[in-house]
């Protein structure tokens, strides 16, 4: 159930205390026999918050020092980038690494404006640093990044990841070693972290233009004359994220009709609408935390958002409001894959998430282009975007990039700066907006109905999900119709999902346990509407409860 306060401007009482959160992150020290207060790395690195103690200065200068074991141990010697968001503990974690990157003797290259780096500007350097380089071969010579950010989490959040040479997250092989090797050095009280003062630290460090370096290449991947022929007519909202500069540099130097439509940056984001639980979330995917850009549809002809690192898209139309993530990420595909790109390979496939729209499916049968479907994760579309194979890689949760013009790599993160520029492209191409678009994918195929909810379970509940088998599935019916799959690994790559999908002829669900709570997550859709996709919600219940109770 929503906050009654959701969609409406953060009050005095809603905002973080930075004086508070920053003064924890120096002087609390974790637990290592506390779970909640141990490195973890998700799908997106560590994150936490240092008035929890899962975010402090000893998780990070231990973290730092395990990514400088690690890298030395693959034998990566080239430059590391580093770059950082905008929440208020980004700033001090960015600090506490470099005094640590600096004692291993690694050399940095940092934002030479000493500004705010997004994601996907990381993902590009490195990248470029490597070109022409066997990433996967001797690490000699092999550039690679670290990203400051916990995303659209709250502003009392702090994020710490980890890019390895091939530009994209780091795989479960990288970040298992990184945390072990963390956790150790905080048992034995950091001993064997090697540190300088943050002077001597940040006057070792180089600076990179990665602003100029990335905005300049702009041209290679998103049709920007296009854009500016049409006179496309843009609203860009950062959020108050890291993107907050480039989308004004970008204004300026590709001379688009482009308005940045929120320049602040306030580590509290007290200008940010409430999300749906009445908490600040910089979630370009939410109708309630894009509410106030929504309310300014009707300026721009399209209107975009990232989030704080702007790996993430939002898309808000006239005629649409705000998109909804998977119904962009279907008609990006249909449009790049249906000509908007023919110096693509031919035999490049389209890579989705198993629990994004099927919608995807039925738009990929229509350019007739392979579907690769891989578990929830960015860092399975890495290697087929780096040789080409893949050429368009979406999560539904608003996190997609693309290759360039040629067919080669452009970033292998998450992109949301070329998403929402391509929503732009897509108008001045075709006439319609990415909303009217998806409107005629409906009228061909259906509209379907889609939602993802939680259900309660234990930790042991959660572990068993987890390693369910097709055959622990008893059930041969959902919502009416006969199950004509069972899967427990992804059918794109066979890697293990982290749960169970269930599908029929016109429906599916995905359970999967959360990382982060007493809950698992219930992904579902139904092309029969909102009344069969409740049906298979309940039914998706009664089929795990079973499955795990076997």
């Amino acid at each position: 159930m929503n906050d009654p306060r959701a969609g409406q401007v953060a009050g005095p009482s809603d905002l973080v205390d930075l004086a508070h959160l920053v003064t924890a992150y120096y002087t609390e020290v974790p637990d290592p026999g506390v779970v909640e207060q141990r490195v973890a790395f998700g799908t997106s690195g560590h994150r936490g918050s240092s008035l929890k103690t899962a975010f402090n200065e000893t998780h990070i200068a231990a973290t730092t020092q395990a990514i400088c074991d690690y890298r030395r141990d693959q034998g990566y010697d080239g430059p590391l980038f580093m770059g950082r968001d905008t929440h208020g503990l980004s700033e001090p974690a960015w600090a506490s690494a470099l005094e640590v990157l600096a004692g291993n003797e690694v050399t940095v290259l940092v934002d030479d404006r000493d500004g705010y780096t997004p994601t996907p500007a990381v993902s590009h350097a490195i990248l470029r640093a490597n070109r022409g380089k066997a990433i996967d071969g001797p690490g000699r010579g092999l550039a690679d990044g670290i990203v400051v950010t916990p995303s659209h989490n709250p502003p009392s959040d702090g994020g710490f990841k980890y890019n390895p040479p091939n530009g994209g997250p780091a795989d479960t092989d990288a970040t298992g070693v990184i945390a072990a090797r963390a956790n150790e050095l905080i048992e034995a009280g950091l001993a064997g972290v090697r540190r300088v003062p943050f002077a001597r630290a940040r006057a070792a460090a180089h600076g990179y233009d990665f602003m100029g370096t990335y905005v300049d290449d702009l041209p290679n991947v998103v049709d920007i004359v296009k854009i500016r022929d049409a006179g496309i007519r843009i609203g860009a909202d950062p959020l108050g994220g890291a993107a907050v500069h480039y989308w004004q540099e970008i204004a300026d130097r590709h001379k688009i009709d482009l308005t940045v439509v929120n320049p602040l940056v306030d580590a509290t984001w007290r200008f940010m609408t409430l999300d749906w639980d009445g908490k600040i979330r910089m979630d370009c995917s939410s109708p309630s935390a894009m509410a106030s850009l929504i309310r300014r549809k009707d300026e721009y002809q399209i209107a975009t958002g990232n989030d704080a690192d702007a790996d993430r898209h939002g898309i808000v139309t006239p005629d649409g409001g705000l998109m909804n993530p998977n119904h962009y990420l279907a008609v990006a595909i249909g449009y790049l894959y249906g000509g908007g790109r023919p110096g693509w390979p031919s035999s490049a496939a389209i890579g989705k998430t198993l629990v994004s729209s099927s919608m995807i499916d039925r738009v990929a049968g229509a350019v007739g282009k392979a579907l690769l479907e891989v578990p929830v994760g960015f860092k399975w579309f890495v290697p087929g975007l780096i040789d080409g194979s893949i050429a368009f890689g979406g999560e539904e949760s608003a996190g997609a990039s693309f290759l360039r013009f040629d067919g080669t790599v452009w970033t292998t993160d998450k992109d949301g700066l070329i998403l929402a520029l391509l929503a732009s492209e897509i108008l001045a191409a075709t006439g319609r907006s990415p909303s009217q678009r998806y409107g005629e994918l409906t009228a061909q195929y259906g509209d379907p109905a889609y939602a993802r909810v939680d259900a309660p379970a234990s930790r042991e509940e959660k572990a068993k999900l987890g390693a369910l088998s097709p055959d622990d599935v008893r059930a041969e019916s959902l919502a009416g119709e006969p199950i004509t799959a069972r899967l427990t690994t992804a059918p794109g790559n066979g890697a293990k999902i982290g749960g169970l999908k269930v599908t029929t002829e016109s429906a599916w669900f995905a359970a999967r346990p959360s990382g982060t709570e007493d809950v698992y997550k219930i992904y579902a859709e139904s092309f029969r509407g909102p009344e069969h996709l409740a049906l298979v919600q309940a039914e998706a219940r009664e089929v795990v409860a079973a499955a795990l109770s076997g």
